[in-house]
């Protein structure tokens, strides 16, 4: 599937019709340049799936890491992983227990042999005054209408 995201309201939205059919166990791999959006992304998915639009929500671009609870218990885990040191650091920041979790990875790239099968890739670049996104995975009959 492509879309093209016209401005910041539209990649917001679509974090929100994203968070509204994510489940624990999936990932979402967010693929991108630097300033395709993919923070933006996982802010509007995190604060949809915590049910707070103010919710402070801080890249973790020197932590590696965030994550959140929603009320119903579900963790959500927020990656940044342009500084990690290998694959082999994830370890260290709860991979595996991510895993049971809602997990979003910015700079999936870095993440090499551990990138969980069925995960969605939505690859994220900037066209024009807007921005394209292509996204791939299996999302429970997803409508970006």
């Amino acid at each position: 599937m492509r879309l093209y995201l016209k401005d910041e309201s539209e990649t917001r939205r679509l974090g929100e019709k994203l968070a509204a059919i994510a489940r624990p166990g999936d990932v979402l791999l967010l693929e991108g340049q630097l300033g395709a959006g993919k923070s933006s992304l996982a802010r509007a998915f995190i604060r949809a799936l915590m049910g707070n639009p103010a919710l402070a929500v801080p890249s973790p671009t020197f932590t590696l890491v965030q994550s959140y609870e929603t009320s119903g218990g579900t963790e959500i885990w927020h990656y940044d992983l342009w500084r990690l040191d290998g694959p082999d650091a994830l370890e260290e920041l709860g991979w595996d227990e991510a895993l049971s979790g809602i997990t979003l990875v910015e700079w999936p790239e870095r993440l090499e042999d551990f990138t969980p099968p069925g995960a969605w890739r939505l690859r994220l670049s900037l066209s024009g005054t807007g921005r394209e996104i292509e996204i791939e995975g299996d999302l429970r009959g997803f409508d970006a209408t």
